[in-house]
C-alpha cells in the first residue's frame, strides 16, 4: 500500500469517526434533554403528595397481554399518582387451577363487601387451554361467575375519539348496551332427538301434580330441542340496575323483546320491567327528566339505526351479547368499550369488555414489540377509581380519574395511538406507537394536568 493510499485511508476514517461523533453527539442531547423532562417529572411527583383512597378496590388480576398492560398502567400512570389500596386476587388461569376456581368465588364475595371491583380480561379455557396450561379441568369463564354471585347487569359502551368515526352516519353519542347476564340459551339444556320420538315440556309442581305441552312431534326426521329458563327475581334485578343506572347516567333507556312471538316468555319481561318502573320509578324518571320505552326487538334495531345515540338499550342476555358487538364494530373498535358489572344493590365491577390479546401475548414472549390498545383496561381502571371516589366522598380521586381518561384521550386525538386504532383514524399525522409508549405517551399529558 502507498503513502496516498494510506493517507486516502486515514482521510476516510477521520470522516466516519467525524460524522458518527456528530450523530453521536445529537443523540447525547437528545437523552440529555429526554432525562431532563424525566428528572423534572420525577420531582414534580415527588413533591405532589399521593391522592389518598378511604376503602380497598377490589383487584382481579388476569391473563396474558392484558395482564402484562395491566401492571403497566399501575406502574406508570396509576401508583405515581394515586395511594393505591387494593384487595388483589389472582384470577389468572393458571392460579384458578391451583385454587380450583376458588379465587373466582372469593373475589365475587370480597366485590359484595367492598362495592366496587376492577378485573383484567381472563382466559374462559377450551380444549386447546386444557393442555396447554394442564388444567384439572374446564373452568367456567370467570366473568359468567361473578355475574351470577352479584346478580349483576352488565353495562357497555363506546369511547369516542376524534378521527374515528362510526360506520353509522347518524351515530354523534354513546349507545350504552345494557345485557342481562343471567339464564336464556347460556343455562339451556339441549337434546338430539331421533326421528318418531316426541318432545314435551313437563313441569312438576309442588304437590307433584305435572303440567304438560308438546314441543314438536318428530315423526318425519331427526331434530333437536332446548330447554331455556329465566327467574322473576332475576327479571326484577335486571330491571331495578337499568333503571337506576339510568338515573345515574341521566340517559333514557329502552328495552326491547318479541312479547309478540313469545307471549309468555318475552311478555314476563315486558310485564315485571312495566310493573317495577310503574311503581317505583316513574316519578324519578320524570324529576330527572328521562324517559323509559318499550318496543319490539326488531323496531328497536331500526330506530337504533336511525338514533343520534345518547341512550342506553336494555337486552335480554343473547341479544345483549349479540348487540354490544355489533354497537362496538359500528362505533370502531372492541377495545374502545367500557363495560360495568352493576347488580341491584350498588355493587360495582369495572373491566375491559375484550379479551386477552393471546396473538400478542406470544409475540411479547418471543421478546418482539408489540402494539396493544389498552384502552379499554384503562377506563376500567378510571371507572372503578371514579366510583371509588363517589361512594367514599374523595373528588381528588374522581378527579384523577377524569384526568387519566382526558390524558388518553388527548395522546389519541393528537395522533399518538396503537396499530389498531392507527388502521382506523383518519387523522393526518398519525403515528403508531408500541404498548409501553403509549402508555408514557398518556403519562405525559396526565403529568402536566398536575404540574
Amino acid at each position: 500500500m502507498n503513502q496516498c493510499e494510506v493517507v486516502s485511508g486515514q482521510w476516510l476514517v477521520i470522516r466516519f469517526l467525524t460524522s458518527h461523533f456528530s450523530l453521536l453527539t445529537s443523540h447525547f442531547s437528545l437523552l440529555t434533554s429526554h432525562f431532563s423532562l424525566k428528572e423534572k417529572t420525577e420531582r414534580m411527583k415527588e413533591k405532589m403528595q399521593k391522592i389518598q383512597m378511604k376503602t380497598p378496590l377490589v383487584e382481579m388480576d388476569g391473563d396474558e397481554m392484558t395482564r402484562i398492560i395491566w401492571k403497566m398502567i399501575k406502574d406508570i400512570l396509576i401508583c405515581p399518582y394515586v395511594d393505591l389500596k387494593t384487595e388483589y386476587y389472582d384470577l389468572g388461569l393458571v392460579h384458578r387451577n391451583e385454587t380450583n376456581d376458588k379465587v373466582t368465588f372469593d373475589s365475587a364475595e370480597a366485590t359484595k363487601k367492598y362495592g366496587v371491583a376492577v378485573k383484567c380480561a381472563t382466559i374462559t379455557p377450551n380444549a386447546a387451554r386444557m393442555s396447554e396450561y394442564d388444567l384439572k379441568e374446564m373452568w367456567k369463564s370467570p366473568n359468567g361467575t361473578i355475574r351470577a354471585i352479584l346478580d349483576g347487569t352488565v353495562f357497555r359502551a363506546p369511547i369516542l375519539v376524534k378521527g374515528i368515526t362510526p360506520y353509522i352516519p347518524t351515530w354523534k353519542k354513546p349507545i350504552c348496551i345494557a345485557r342481562h347476564a343471567y339464564g336464556d340459551v347460556y343455562k339451556n339444556t339441549e337434546m338430539v332427538v331421533q326421528k318418531g320420538a316426541k318432545a314435551e315440556l313437563c313441569v312438576t309442581n309442588p304437590d307433584g301434580s305435572e303440567q304438560r305441552s308438546l314441543i314438536h312431534d318428530f315423526a318425519g326426521s331427526d331434530g333437536i330441542i332446548q330447554g331455556i329458563h329465566n327467574l322473576d327475581s332475576s327479571i326484577s334485578s335486571f330491571a331495578r340496575a337499568c333503571f337506576n343506572y339510568a338515573l345515574d347516567q341521566k340517559q333514557d333507556i329502552w328495552f326491547a323483546t318479541k312479547d309478540t312471538i313469545s307471549k309468555k316468555y318475552d311478555h314476563r319481561f315486558k310485564d315485571i320491567f312495566n310493573e317495577i318502573f310503574e311503581k317505583e320509578y316513574k316519578s324519578k324518571f320524570e324529576a330527572a327528566g328521562i324517559e323509559y320505552f318499550y318496543t319490539l326487538i326488531d323496531d328497536a334495531v331500526a330506530r337504533v339505526i336511525r338514533s343520534e345515540g345518547g341512550y342506553i338499550w336494555a337486552c335480554k342476555n343473547y341479544d345483549g351479547d349479540v348487540m354490544s358487538d355489533m354497537i362496538a364494530t359500528a362505533f370502531g373498535s372492541l377495545a374502545m368499550m367500557t363495560s360495568v358489572l352493576v347488580s341491584p344493590d350498588g355493587v360495582y365491577e369495572y373491566e375491559a369488555a375484550h379479551g386477552t390479546v393471546q396473538r400478542h401475548y406470544y409475540k411479547h414472549l418471543k421478546g418482539e414489540e408489540t402494539s396493544t390498545n389498552s384502552v379499554a383496561t384503562l377506563f376500567a381502571w378510571s371507572g372503578a377509581l371514579r366510583k371509588r371516589g363517589e361512594l367514599d366522598g374523595t373528588p381528588d380521586l374522581c378527579q384523577y380519574a377524569e384526568n387519566l381518561e382526558k390524558a388518553t384521550i388527548q395522546t389519541i386525538e393528537e395522533g399518538i395511538m396503537t396499530g389498531d386504532l392507527y388502521l382506523l383514524s383518519s387523522l393526518e399525522n398519525k403515528k403508531k406507537v408500541s404498548t409501553q409508549q403509549f402508555l408514557l405517551e398518556v403519562e405525559k399529558r396526565l403529568a402536566a394536568m398536575y404540574a
